[in-house]
């Protein structure tokens, strides 16, 4: 009798796993959904979204990609961030340019056909063709002074990009388990999701994996939590000095 209890008892427990492995549920009595977890599962969605931003300020860097909308701009990024500086792409429109900001140096590298689209200062199309070419594929630091300095800095500044995104709107709430890349996360969202949702990493630290912003404003990914990068310089070859002021872009 105590042999086939046993044999019961073993196709019972087989059982309970093959449905919980299969269907994600946590049935059968003694499954936690927290198990293996670091715990944040278990917090209130406030006390999620404060514990996800502390781990994103404190983590040396990371990737963010995806879109955000601003207006009616739609801007795709690939970026790479640290606390002193970053590298990457930015799409607007037709356009795309590299950013690479080393401390408070910031360069920024486009085509030929990036720089002819500006006004500039230039007497006439022949000018705005040879200035174009002079800059194509080169990385053009951009004085401080530029008004463009502040707008295509933020984009390199990973304290001023997580501050401004990492935030959802309205009254929040947790919105279930889900898996992003593999891993299992906790999501938080904003007035039922019009606020916007954040899922957050069950596994490891608390970092936040992706952000469906408010508004239909983009939706962005972040990965590489940790993971360092080479932040250079680029070299005197590959680098103009536009001056004082960049062309108009």
């Amino acid at each position: 009798m105590r042999q086939g209890r046993t044999r019961r008892n073993a196709l019972v427990s087989a059982m309970c796993a093959l449905v919980v492995t299969g269907t994600g549920l946590t049935g059968c009595g003694s499954e936690d959904p927290d198990a293996g977890t670091n715990g944040v599962g278990k917090l209130p969605a406030d006390k999620i979204q404060a514990t996800t931003r502390a781990a994103a300020e404190a983590a040396p860097a990371v990737r963010l990609s995806g879109t955000v909308v601003v207006g009616r701009s739609t801007y795709r990024l690939d970026m790479r961030l640290k606390s002193d500086g970053g590298t990457g792409s930015v799409t607007a429109g037709d356009a795309t340019f590299q950013l690479l900001r080393v401390g408070e140096e910031l360069f920024l590298m486009a085509d030929a056909e990036f720089w002819s689209n500006g006004e500039g200062d230039t007497s006439d199309a022949s000018d705005t063709t040879a200035a174009a070419d002079k800059l194509d594929g080169k990385f053009v630091k951009v004085p401080e002074g530029d008004p463009s300095y502040k707008r295509f800095s933020g984009f390199t500044d990973k304290s001023v990009l997580l501050d401004s995104l990492l935030t959802l709107h309205g009254t929040l709430a947790t919105d279930g388990r889900h898996q992003q890349f593999g891993v299992r996360t906790i999501r938080i969202s904003g007035d039922q999701g019009s606020g916007g949702t954040l899922d957050v990493s069950l596994e490891g630290r608390a970092y936040p994996l992706r952000l469906v912003r408010a508004g239909g404003a983009g939706t962005l990914t972040f990965s590489d939590w940790g993971k360092d990068f080479a932040l250079e310089q680029p070299a005197e070859d590959e680098t103009v000095d536009y001056g004082q002021q960049l062309p108009t872009s």
